[in-house]
């Protein structure tokens, strides 16, 4: 471990040590009490937006508490207007989507939302210059047309059955958006949306505030204030809302089970598409080998991960699709077969070395394995994957970093990432898998590249024929099995804990993206006090 890392760990360890002794010191209801308004809610997160700008990518599966999109998700993951008065009209043979809009909705600044903000937004986004990572889930959009101010037709390029799915999608407002730069301008930061929040404050690395807005088209919330505290580190999240200064928060586990005793306090779990997963960069001559990838994909104990990391809130994880799912590919799933991992690598060459690390032509079968610190989750993974890869003679070297020292190495290096996406296969699949977006930021992360593959994903977004495409999705897992372009290792429930002054509190299926759009607090403008 380098020195860097060294430092970050002993970091880590120190803040860690320090909140789970303010732990120890407070009593369990210690900080709460009714003194609380009934109006005004905390939450801790663990992750912080880049940006708040739709454009940029910002809210585009929903639930972006500033924004709308033309349709939304209610509990049960189902589509229903929102920004729309109805779901759309699907005509010339899927091609055509119309889209009658919602009268009388106003931006938050007062300006009247047309049809005209609908179609800046899809253009804006598709147009070469906007730094939009997701653009590609719109390749099948061709135009956008406004009939008038309250009607917009959408013309695709072929029928793709999830493209209702796409307009979840927020609309930004064209009088102020369009006027800035659209990577770089204010709006970034500081938006304007039509939805049931108006941003107050934004102190990077800390929190964002919301207060309600009065004039929202569904309503003025009864949660007047909300605060989205940035809280990284997990143990200091827990110690917080121990201490009474979060409502809610989102917990691992082990830290979540610490709550069980406490009259006060909830648990809520979500089920959820989260998975975590192993990259296996194409350029680094050991991840890069196919006969190492089959025998980590054998070697790892997924079940073990399950009961000893999520005790057993989630499930092995065999591809991006859950097992539950019926997207899932029966017969894909992969035994833990540490005999046959090694089988695989004594045949392809790779032959135990003195100190028990692998080795072929010169070339040890060492790589370094990333994960986020501060993130229990992700190193407990990192942990249990590198002893498993152990076991079969391969040496993953496990470091810390922030996202900012990551990036720079997921050429070479392995990283211990996160995806997934309850609403359409193609969403989670084609950014991950797809060669052509190989390299580009988080999406196709191992640099993966398999003609089959590339070919039954464009089939599958290039109809609308649900047997055809579950075909092609069945097709590329199968693929995967054989030719692993990650290591997958479990989904993963999301849990959360919650104060109990809020009564009727719900949680959706939920992506991998669990911060302002996820958790009970996916309808906050919704909540009702207790009492």
């Amino acid at each position: 471990m380098t020195s860097r890392s060294i430092r970050r760990v002993a970091a880590t360890a120190l803040a860690a040590t320090m909140a789970l002794t303010a732990a120890a010191c407070a009593a369990p209801n210690e900080g709460r009490g009714s003194t609380k308004p009934t109006d005004t809610a905390v939450v801790g997160i663990a992750y912080e937006p880049e940006t708040l700008s739709p454009l940029l990518g910002y809210g585009k599966d929903g639930n972006s508490k500033i924004f709308d999109g033309l349709l939304t998700h209610d509990a049960e993951m189902r589509l229903k207007p929102a920004l729309a008065v109805a779901l759309p009209d699907v005509t010339d043979g899927g091609r055509t989507y119309t889209f009658t809009l919602r009268p009388g909705v106003k931006f938050s600044d007062g300006t009247p939302f047309t049809a005209d903000d609908v179609v800046f937004t899809y253009a804006t986004i598709l147009d070469e210059k906007t730094n939009n990572a997701s653009k590609a889930e719109l390749d099948a959009l061709d135009t956008v047309e406004k009939k008038d101010d309250r009607t917009v037709v959408f013309h695709l390029k072929y029928p793709y059955a999830p493209f209702a799915e796409r307009t979840v999608l927020p609309i930004a407002p064209r009088h102020l958006a369009g006027k800035q730069d659209v990577n770089t301008g204010p709006f970034t930061t500081h938006p304007v949306g039509t939805g049931p929040y108006v941003l107050t404050t934004w102190s990077k690395g800390e929190k964002l505030t919301f207060t309600a807005n009065p004039h929202y088209w569904g309503g003025a919330p009864k949660v007047k204030r909300l605060t989205m505290a940035i809280i990284k580190d997990d143990d200091i999240r827990a110690t917080r809302l121990r201490s009474g200064d979060l409502d809610g928060a989102i917990l691992p586990p082990e830290l979540a089970a610490t709550f069980t005793s406490d009259t006060g306090r909830r648990t809520l779990a979500a089920k959820t598409f989260d998975y975590r997963n192993v990259t296996l960069p194409s350029a680094n001559p050991v991840t890069g080998d196919r006969a190492v990838r089959r025998a980590l994909d054998l070697a790892v104990d997924r079940q073990a991960m399950v009961k000893g990391i999520l005790s057993g809130a989630g499930k092995p994880a065999y591809g991006p699709v859950p097992t539950d799912s019926p997207w899932f590919a029966k017969g894909t799933e992969r035994p833990h077969d540490l005999g046959k991992a090694q089988q695989i690598l004594d045949e392809a060459g790779w032959k135990t070395g003195p100190d028990g690390v692998r080795a072929k032509d010169g070339q040890r079968a060492s790589f370094t394995l990333w994960y986020l610190s501060g993130d229990k989750l992700r190193q407990e993974h990192a942990l249990a994957f590198a002893s498993d890869a152990k076991k079969a003679g391969i040496e993953a070297k496990v470091e810390s970093g922030t996202w900012e020292a990551i990036e720079p190495n997921m050429k070479q290096d392995a990283v211990l990432a996160g995806g997934g996406s309850p609403a359409d296969p193609d969403f989670d699949q084609y950014l991950l898998l797809h060669s052509s977006l190989a390299g580009d930021g988080f999406n196709n992360m191992s640099r993966y590249a398999n003609k089959t593959v590339d070919d039954q994903l464009v089939a599958a977004r290039r109809t609308d024929d649900h047997r055809t495409r579950k075909t092609a999705y069945d097709t590329v897992q199968r693929e995967l099995a054989e030719d692993p372009a990650y290591i997958f290792l479990t989904h993963v429930d999301h849990l959360y804990v919650v104060d109990d002054r809020w009564k009727d509190l719900t949680t959706q299926v939920e992506p991998h993206d669990h911060g302002l759009a996820s958790g009970p607090w996916w309808n906050a403008e919704d909540w009702q006090p207790a009492k």
